[in-house]
């Protein structure tokens, strides 16, 4: 049987052990990760936390609803067992009915044809070989850009979270980044240690870009880029991203670069060899 649980209920070891050992584990669905970017989380279950389903919650005009919260890509159903689509339309049924908006993004393990869903991308490379193989995969416009000499700049690579925030909300003010956003973003980088790290880039001193990234056992997410303009055209995220493959090439790990839906982005991590991995995201409004 699927319950619904409520946060102060939840079996924090048994949860995380679960998505832990799960397939499609997604580090955005881990309880320390969860508790930084969502005000509540409750919890669809079944059976001794063999099937789990994480399910951010926030209320407007006193109705409860489901929503992705900022800094997270994937959640859905996580579970060491084998999970078919009608476990699937089982645990969307299982939704207590006082939720009446429901906006998800399934993890891609999760595959289910639905009316309400629509299939968004994302883009993965397989760091499973030595920088040099890697990199013949590049298109031939990042190979030139690649060959640039970067020694000017200078990564550090246990990075300031402090210095990170400060320019990332400089960068964003034009475009209303929320200040909440911003503190779960702290949060992440304050709580997750060695799970969630800092890269602050220098020239002369001075800060000019930055990453904030993701390492769980399997994959490198690239969670938070940050370069202006003056930065892109010096290609300074190209010498980023070559930094961290260097740094974990020949690992049986996947760079996740979040995927887009914008033309110009997509470019950009397909330049790299990066393939496509496609979730789905579920929307409902029941009236």
């Amino acid at each position: 049987m699927i319950r619904y649980i409520p946060a102060k209920q939840i079996d924090r070891i048994k949860y995380d052990q679960c998505v832990e050992n799960s397939q499609a584990c997604r580090i955005y669905a881990y309880s320390w990760y969860l508790d930084c970017t969502c005000n509540r989380w409750d919890l669809l279950i079944e059976g001794d936390y063999d099937f789990v389903m994480p399910l951010p919650v926030n209320v407007k005009y006193g109705i409860p609803y489901i929503y992705m919260p900022s800094w997270v890509q994937q959640l859905g159903l996580f579970s060491p067992n084998l999970i078919d689509e009608n476990r699937i339309k089982s645990f969307l049924k299982a939704l207590p009915k006082k939720i009446r908006w429901i906006d998800y993004q399934f993890n891609a393990n999760n595959k289910f044809p639905d009316l309400n869903t629509v299939l968004k991308r994302n883009y993965l490379l397989s760091l499973d070989q030595r920088f040099e193989q890697i990199q013949k995969r590049y298109n031939t416009n990042r190979k030139r850009i690649s060959k640039n000499c970067f020694k000017e700049y200078v990564i550090e690579k246990k990075g300031s979270a402090a210095v990170f925030l400060f320019h990332y909300k400089k960068l964003n003010k034009p475009y209303h980044v929320l200040d909440q956003a911003i503190d779960k973003l702290n949060c992440l980088c304050q709580t997750g240690s060695g799970k969630v790290n800092v890269w602050n880039v220098f020239k002369d001193g001075v800060f000019i870009a930055g990453l904030v990234w993701l390492k769980d056992k399997k994959r490198i997410t690239y969670l938070v880029p940050l370069a202006d303009d003056k930065a892109k055209k010096l290609h300074i995220p190209t010498y980023i991203i070559n930094e961290l493959i260097k740094d974990y090439q020949a690992q049986e790990l996947l760079l996740d670069f979040e995927g887009s839906m914008v033309s110009g982005v997509e470019k950009f991590y397909q330049s790299f060899g990066a393939k496509p991995e496609h979730y789905s995201y579920y929307k409902k409004r029941i009236f």
